[in-house]
């Protein structure tokens, strides 16, 4: 699930970035962007710690 969610918000970061290259208009400013980018890789980071965490726990039992 946390997978799926940096994912969508990765693209949302990478929409705004496409849109503001080839169009010209951004939705998200300077201060947007990087909280954007910064809540993708904290999901990500969590998805890793989770999937890691299951793999150990296979592992012991």
């Amino acid at each position: 699930m946390f997978m799926f969610a940096s994912l969508i918000v990765f693209l949302v970061y990478f929409a705004n970035v496409a849109s503001g290259a080839f169009w010209d208009v951004t939705y998200f400013g300077d201060v947007g962007e990087m909280l954007v980018l910064f809540a993708a890789t904290i999901l990500f980071v969590v998805a890793i710690l989770q999937k890691e965490a299951a793999r150990a726990k296979r592992d012991d039992s």
